[in-house]
């Protein structure tokens, strides 16, 4: 059995951590979303060690996996729920004009054109299916 190095841990309780977070902005239970030094310090480390120890494990800086979960949050209420941009937006903590930012920087298209392009190429698939 191979041993767990420590930054193999901090970098797996960090994603636990986010994943946990997120889960709590989502459900309520958190009205804010923390910003990397406030998660440093929840797992008791400092702001620089996490960041150098999980860019060296991974190759990433950790907000790279905070925007990505994020990210993959935002497109699932996209394609599932009936929920607004903005309501989204508020929902994640963001301000609506931000958030659209925030998409479009990491996408190349807003949260609205994503959609758009998403659910139209759905109901093309589905048309297709039915014809065969």
């Amino acid at each position: 059995m191979s041993k767990t190095t420590r930054p193999e841990t901090m970098t797996r309780e960090y994603l636990d951590f986010i994943d946990q977070h997120l889960a709590d902005i989502l459900s309520g239970a958190t009205a804010e979303m923390m910003e990397l030094k406030d998660i440093a310090a929840a797992m008791h480390v400092s702001h620089s060690h996490l960041s150098d120890t999980i860019k060296e494990h991974t190759g990433y800086h950790p907000c790279h996996f905070y925007d990505q979960k994020i990210l993959d949050i935002a497109k699932n209420m996209l394609l599932k729920d009936a929920v607004s941009v903005a309501d989204i937006a508020r929902i994640l903590t963001y301000d609506p004009s931000n958030f659209s930012k925030f998409f479009k920087k990491f996408e190349g298209l807003t949260p609205g054109q994503f959609r758009k392009k998403y659910i139209t190429l759905q109901n093309t698939e589905a048309n297709t299916m039915t014809m065969l």
